[in-house]
């Protein structure tokens, strides 16, 4: 089975492939729910060897409804990732109706060559999974990531078994969301080709003094002196869970 760990800096890449992970994908900003990381992290990541690199396209975070310019930007950046060697790309685009973007989305995996296109979890906020999951299929998507059209992928975890049935092989799905090394062997039974997992951690800051009265964020909850890493002691646990 393929594992993809959601990267959001250069070392949570090497942890991957320290451990043997599959594929990393590569994004920016985790408290939006990732977008489209810097030209720079992209080159180093491709340097890696032995990993498999997958290219977040998301020009922002908010909703997946976006505006013919944020489409052109979209377009560019997997030409990008293209260039750069990228494996894969991933992103997702819905309707005002909360459908798939169909003719969007088509027109992605086309620019896409010979990269794979993964369909991100604006699968999740669709009106209608089972509807969805045709729409990719006629789109040419080569996979979907998915928690079920639930917050975690256990508790979506029998929609995820009804879409392995529905997609009869036409499109991988990948399971996402909330997986972790208690949970990863039930979701692997439902007969999915991939786990996608972030094995968070937060990397505390070294700076020494902290400045009490300023947030450059201005968003409450969000950590002004540590970043968001990856645990590779968690890795390796969940990758041992699915080799038992």
């Amino acid at each position: 089975m393929e594992t993809e760990l959601c990267a959001f800096s250069l070392e949570a890449c090497r942890a991957a492939a320290r451990a043997g992970v599959t594929r990393v994908e590569l994004c920016a900003s985790p408290y939006e729910g990732g977008t489209t990381p810097s030209a720079a992290l992209i080159r180093r990541a491709r340097q890696i060897p032995h990993l498999q690199l997958s290219v977040m396209i998301r020009p922002r975070g908010g909703d997946f409804l976006y505006t013919d310019d944020e489409f052109d930007l979209m377009l560019d950046e997997v030409d990008f990732a293209r260039e750069c060697g990228a494996d894969c790309v991933v992103a997702g685009m819905l309707t005002p109706d909360g459908r798939v973007d169909e003719e969007r989305t088509a027109r992605l995996v086309d620019r896409c060559g010979s990269m794979q296109f993964t369909f991100h979890r604006a699968f999740d906020m669709t009106r209608d999974t089972a509807e969805a999951l045709e729409s990719l299929v006629r789109a040419g998507c080569y996979r979907v990531l998915t928690s079920g059209g639930r917050n975690t992928a256990m508790e979506g975890i029998d929609t995820i078994r009804a879409l392995v049935a529905q997609s009869a092989g036409r499109i991988a799905i990948m399971a996402g969301s909330g997986v972790s090394p208690s949970n990863v062997r039930q979701l692997a039974g439902t007969g999915v080709d991939a786990v996608h997992f972030s094995a968070r951690s937060l990397v505390e800051s070294g700076m020494t003094y902290r400045n009490p009265t300023v947030s450059m964020g201005g968003v409450p909850g969000i950590p002004e002196y540590a970043s968001v890493g990856a645990d590779e002691t968690k890795i390796r646990e969940i990758l041992d869970q699915l080799n038992s």
